[in-house]
């Protein structure tokens, strides 16, 4: 067990403001600024089913095993039998630090064959119970679940919002910090079910469990941290083996380094159209209709990292593991070996098979265990079926922002409708995030359908502006020259162009006697 002191517990504001108390729940310390303020009550509110309870007990757990701080559990609805089990899946045994006398769960619940404990004593009863465990257990961090149960078993709810700013103000005076939870009826309605309980607590957070589409999507929202500062608006989350994972995406900064070592495609005239390869830290976004080439591009790439001896993980949300196997051995790639021999990681799932966000945590969590040098994502466009544009786009924020932090060099696909012409590659807004653009698409030419490839941007390097005729082999991709002589390529309605040919040559002279070539004509 590790253990730490207080003063690695609890963290201060600039200008002795406000202290707090470090939760450790994965990503809430960052957007609290901190964690929770210190000897205060922070009532969390949601719906059924949100993770408020889960909150709760994690908090407790969290000072328990990291800095040694023992808690006390008033719990209203469950038993204490249920909560220690429900504890389990986490791989948190409750049991043993019960027995350590470091946890102590109250039991107020009511008494399953219908007696009410409750009933049997009122609530100064109750917060004399809870003012002993924390003097007997010395402890600092205290959770209540819930007080919606409270309203629920008395009548009087004037009494009972009474008798909570009694209990809230007895906690202050013991000096623990306290979270309690709530129910609420509406995800966007008020914030507490009964209109009183925000009004008794210096902080508020909102948990949230929103169905958008087809799939529900968690977020955690701070409303109040009284007398601090915090981040605003929603943060989505999930629920993993290991408890509750927020995502603060609006904590992250600009701050990661840029590489100037370029490392290549896996195709020797991409590398020249991109000035030398790609930068080893950057984003690299493939476009194009389905059928132009874009896995072929993705695993090429891959495959030159572990020619190298790197590492590098698939994360494919379109196609089976056999239908890339296949696909690879066909332009003479073979993945299973590559597989065998450690250097590569295939990852397939249905994009409907989880949230977006666990989604990302699946994949920082491979990219911590496996450590590879590139990733990368076939398609971003399967990901972002049935989910509204922010969410994909925090999706989108969450991976390119962890990749560019571990210095990872990162390939992502993305199919888009338009079978031939111009396509937007900003709906999503997501070509504002990565720093290089492959346009790929088809074009008919002279009656024939065409492949054509160009290298739309790229951050910090020049970059071959042609469009090039792009086609696939047994060999894999083979880019030829530009399509001269045509215009409108990338509108999908390419025109020869007539040209004056002593114009041309005039003009091919010129540029070898700007080059010093002794041309003899």
């Amino acid at each position: 067990m590790q253990t730490s002191n207080d003063e690695q517990a609890i963290v201060g504001e600039p200008l002795e403001g406000v202290q707090k108390i470090r939760t450790m729940i994965e990503g809430f310390d960052d957007i609290s600024h901190g964690g929770l303020p210190v000897h205060r009550t922070t009532l969390v509110s949601g719906t059924s089913g949100t993770g408020k309870t889960l909150f709760s007990v994690q908090f407790l757990y969290n000072g328990i095993i990291q800095f040694n701080e023992p808690g006390v559990f008033v719990t209203f609805e469950e038993s204490p039998v249920d909560i220690v089990k429900n504890a389990h899946i986490f791989g948190w045994n409750l049991q043993q630090l019960i027995d350590e006398g470091k946890l102590f769960i109250l039991d107020a619940s009511p008494d399953p064959e219908g007696q009410d404990v409750v009933g049997n004593f009122d609530l100064s009863a109750i917060i004399e119970r809870i003012q002993y465990a924390i003097r007997k257990y010395q402890a600092k961090r205290v959770s209540i679940d819930s007080v919606t149960a409270l309203f629920q078993q008395y009548d009087a709810a004037s009494i009972v919002r009474r008798e909570i700013f009694r209990l809230v103000a007895r906690l202050k005076q013991l000096g623990v910090t306290t979270i309690m939870t709530t129910e609420r009826v509406d995800e966007y309605g008020p914030v507490a079910r009964f209109g009183v309980e925000e009004f008794v607590s210096d902080n508020v957070v909102i948990v949230r469990n929103v169905l958008e589409g087809e799939r529900r999507r968690r977020t955690l929202e701070i409303l109040k941290l009284r007398g601090t500062t915090h981040m605003k608006g929603e943060y989505p989350f999930t629920i993993t083996n290991q408890g509750i994972n927020i995502f603060p995406l609006g904590a992250m900064r600009l701050t990661q380094r840029s590489s100037n070592v370029r490392v290549s495609s896996g195709v020797g005239t991409l590398d020249a159209m991109c000035g030398g390869g790609f930068f080893k830290d950057s984003i690299i976004l493939a476009t194009g209709a389905t059928g132009t080439g874009k896995t072929l591009l993705v695993s090429k790439f891959l495959q030159d990292a572990c020619n190298n001896g790197e590492r590098a993980i698939l994360f494919a949300y379109e196609e089976s593991r056999a239908q890339l196997s296949r696909n690879a051995s066909s332009w003479g790639i073979d993945f299973e070996e590559l597989e065998q021999r450690g250097l590569l990681k295939i990852l397939c799932a249905y994009p409907e098979s989880a949230g977006l966000e666990d989604h990302l945590q699946i994949i920082k969590s491979e990219i911590s265990e496996f450590k590879p040098v590139r990733i990368a994502i076939d398609s971003l466009s399967a990901l972002a079926r049935g989910v509204s544009n922010n969410a994909f786009r925090q999706f989108v924020i969450g991976v390119t922002g962890f990749a560019k932090q571990e210095e990872i060099t990162g390939f992502f696909t993305n199919t888009t409708d338009q079978f031939m012409g111009s396509h937007s590659i900003t709906d999503s807004h997501i070509s504002t995030i990565t720093d290089t653009i492959l346009m790929l698409q088809y074009v008919e030419i002279r009656g024939e359908m065409s492949r054509a490839i160009n290298v739309f941007k790229m951050r910090g390097s020049w970059h071959d502006k042609g469009i090039r005729e792009y086609s696939i082999s047994e060999r894999g991709p083979e880019i030829k020259d530009s399509f001269r002589h045509f215009e409108r390529i990338i509108s999908g309605s390419p025109t020869r162009i007539s040209v004056d040919e002593k114009s041309e040559l005039s003009r091919i002279v010129r540029g070898f006697e700007e080059e010093g070539d002794d041309l003899t004509l």
